[in-house]
C-alpha cells in the first residue's frame, strides 16, 4: 500500500512538472562563426557550432598511434582545424544487411580508418564560467564494433539539461586494439590493451583541456552500455586511469570475459603468435606487419582465433589482457581495490537479448506474448528451462509482481547475475557506495514487443527519448526520461543518483541488495529477484554475452 501511494504521489508530482518543462520552447540560434564557436585547446585553433544554445564540437583528434603502439599525443596543427562533422571510425566487419535490431537501436557507418582517436564536445558555455560536470560516454558493441556516432548517444540534450560537458570517442576495436604481439619486442609490450590505451590517452586530453569547455576536470564521470560499460569496468582496473576520472556508470556491461574478467595473457599471445605464421612473419620481419593493410591483418587474427579454437577448444574472445598494463581483474576474487572510492552506478534491463535484438518484430508480434494463455507460458518455460518452469514462473511474478506471467520467458538472468556479482563485490570495499537498476519499462511501439530490450535505458538516461522512435516519443517517454536524465546528471554531480522525483534510492548492500525498478513508477525493492537467482546455477542457464 505504501508504495502504492508513494507511486502516485510521484507520478502527480512528474506530470505537473513535465508539463512545465515540455511547455518550453527553444529560442535559440544554430550559427558557427568564426568569432563565436572557436577555442582553443593544446594542439591549436577548434571551429564547433552552436546548436541551439548548446557549443558542439565534433571529430577532435584526442591522440594518434601507430598500429598496435601506445597511443601519442597529437602535433600541433597551424590556424584552425574545423571540428563541425565526426571523426572516422574503426574498421569494422562488414554486414550484407541491417541489423534485425535497427529500428530499435538505430546505427549509423561513415569512413573508416585505424586512425580514429576522435572525440565529441557538447557543451552549454566554452567560458571558464564555471566548473561543470564531464561525462565520458564509452560506445558499446563489445570490443569490436561501434562507435560514438549512433544517433543513440547524442549528447545534445544531456548537456543541455544537465549543464554539463558531455565527451564521446571513438578508439581501436578488435585485432587493431587488442591483438597481442608481446612477444615480437618492446613496440609490441602492450598491443593486446591499446583500446584500452585509447580510452586512458582521451582521459588524459580531456583531463588538459576540457576547463576550456567549461568542464571539471576533477569531476569527470565515465559511462556507457554493453561494451561501453565493459569498458568502463577495465578501466576501474586500469592503473594508467586511476585519478583520471571520478564516478562510474555501468549500464548492461558486467558480463565474465568481458569486463568483469579479462583475457589470459598465455591466451592472447597464442593468438598473437599464430597470426604471425599464418601472414607469413616471422620474428624479424615483424615489422612488416605496418604495412599490410589492415583487412588482411584482420582476416589472419580472425583465422588464427579459429584455430586456436579448433585446437584446443579455448575461444578468444577480442578485448583486454591481463597483463603489466592491467594487473588485476575489475571483478576478481574482489572488486579493483584501486577504484574503491570510485562510487559506481550499475544495472542492466529486463529482456536484454531476449527479445527484439535477436528476433524480427513481426515474428514477435504474430507471437505476442500478451496472447499466451497459462497453458503456453507453462509449455514456453518449459522448453527453455526443463523442470524447473514453474519455479521460475512463481519466482518470476514474486520478483516483478506488475508484469505478466509470459514476462518470465523473456526475463533475462546473466546480466542481472553480473550485475549483482559486481555490486556485492564493490560494496564489500566499504569504500564509495554503488546504487543499482533493473530498467523493465516496455515502450508500446509495435504493440510492445521489444520489451525492455538490450540498449532500450539509452534514450532515456541520456535525454533523447523524442530523437529515437523506438520509445514512441509521447508524454510517457518524456516523463520517463525526466527521471531517468536526473537519475544520471544528479549522479555525475553528486556521485549519488536521487533526486525529487524518485522515491529515496539507497545504496546497494550485500545483505539488503537495494535495487532501483525503473518503469513507469519507480520503486525500490531488496533482494526483489534472490529466488529467481537462486535458480540459476548451471552456465548453460546464461545468455552469451
Amino acid at each position: 500500500m505504501i508504495r502504492i501511494i508513494m507511486a502516485l504521489l510521484v507520478g502527480v508530482t512528474l506530470f505537473c512538472y513535465s508539463e512545465r518543462v515540455f511547455a518550453k520552447e527553444r529560442n535559440h540560434s544554430v550559427t558557427a562563426s568564426l568569432a563565436e564557436t572557436t577555442v582553443n585547446v593544446e594542439e591549436g585553433t577548434l571551429l564547433g557550432y552552436l546548436d541551439y544554445g548548446i557549443y558542439t564540437f565534433l571529430g577532435v583528434p584526442y591522440a594518434t598511434a601507430k598500429r598496435f603502439e601506445p597511443p601519442q599525443k597529437v602535433a600541433p596543427w597551424a590556424g584552425v582545424r574545423d571540428a563541425t562533422r565526426p571523426g572516422e571510425i574503426f574498421p569494422q566487419t562488414p554486414t550484407n544487411r541491417i541489423a534485425v535490431d535497427e529500428f530499435f537501436n538505430p546505427h549509423r557507418q561513415l569512413s573508416a580508418n585505424e586512425h580514429c582517436q576522435f572525440l565529441n564536445i557538447w557543451t552549454p558555455s566554452i567560458a571558464r564560467d564555471k566548473k561543470r560536470p564531464v561525462m565520458l560516454w564509452l560506445h558499446g558493441g563489445a570490443f569490436t564494433d561501434g562507435s560514438s556516432i549512433e544517433p543513440l548517444y547524442h549528447g545534445r540534450n544531456l548537456s543541455e539539461k544537465g549543464d554539463l560537458v558531455f565527451v564521446s570517442l571513438n578508439h581501436r576495436l578488435g585485432a587493431g586494439g587488442f591483438l597481442d604481439l608481446s612477444t615480437f619486442g618492446a613496440p609490441y609490450r602492450n598491443s593486446a590493451n591499446s583500446g584500452l590505451a585509447d580510452l586512458v590517452a582521451a582521459l588524459e586530453w580531456i583531463k588538459t583541456n576540457i576547463e576550456t569547455f567549461g568542464g571539471d576536470p576533477d569531476n569527470v564521470t565515465i559511462l556507457g552500455q554493453s561494451g561501453g560499460g565493459a569498458k568502463v569496468l577495465t578501466l576501474m582496473a586500469t592503473p594508467a586511469a586511476k585519478g583520471l576520472f571520478h564516478k562510474a556508470i555501468v549500464q548492461s556491461g558486467a558480463a565474465p570475459n568481458l569486463g568483469m574478467t579479462l583475457t589470459d595473457q598465455e591466451i592472447s599471445r597464442k593468438v598473437g603468435q599464430l597470426t604471425a605464421e599464418i601472414l607469413g612473419l616471422a620474428d624479424k620481419d615483424i615489422h612488416k606487419i605496418q604495412e599490410l593493410p589492415y583487412d588482411v591483418v584482420a582476416k589472419a587474427a580472425n583465422e588464427a582465433r579459429k584455430q586456436l579454437f579448433d585446437a584446443t577448444g579455448i575461444r578468444h574472445v577480442w578485448g583486454p589482457v591481463l597483463n603489466d598494463y592491467i594487473p588485476v581483474h575489475p571483478v576478481g576474487s574482489e572488486f579493483a581495490e584501486q577504484s574503491k572510492d570510485i562510487p559506481l552506478l550499475i544495472g542492466s534491463v529486463l529482456n536484454e537479448f531476449t527479445t527484439i535484438v535477436r528476433h524480427e518484430a513481426v515474428e514477435l508480434m504474430m507471437d505476442n506474448k500478451k496472447t499466451w494463455d497459462e497453458a503456453k507460458v507453462v509449455s514456453k518455460l518449459k522448453e527453455k528451462h526443463g523442470p524447473k518452469a514453474e519455479a521460475v514462473l512463481h519466482a518470476f511474478l514474486k520478483a516483478y509482481p506488475g508484469k505478466i506471467a509470459a514476462d518470465a520467458y523473456f526475463a533475462d538472468i546473466s546480466f542481472r547475475r553480473g550485475v549483482l556479482e559486481t555490486a556485492r563485490k564493490k560494496a564489500d570495499q566499504n569504500g564509495a557506495p554503488v546504487f543499482t537498476y533493473m530498467f523493465t519499462y516496455e515502450s508500446q511501439v509495435f504493440d510492445g514487443v521489444g520489451m525492455a530490450w538490450h540498449c532500450a535505458e539509452i534514450p532515456y538516461v541520456l535525454g533523447n527519448a523524442e530523437r529515437i522512435p523506438s520509445t514512441g516519443g509521447g508524454a510517457e517517454a518524456k516523463r520517463l526520461a525526466e527521471l531517468a536524465s536526473s537519475a544520471w546528471i544528479n549522479f555525475a554531480y553528486h556521485g549519488n543518483p536521487n533526486h525529487d522525483l524518485i522515491p529515496t534510492w539507497p545504496p546497494f548492500s550485500s545483505e539488503q541488495g537495494a535495487t532501483m525498478i525503473m518503469d513507469i513508477t519507480w520503486y525500490v525493492d531488496y533482494n526483489h529477484d534472490q529466488e529467481l537467482m537462486e535458480l540459476f546455477t548451471d552456465d548453460d542457464d546464461l545468455q552469451e554475452f
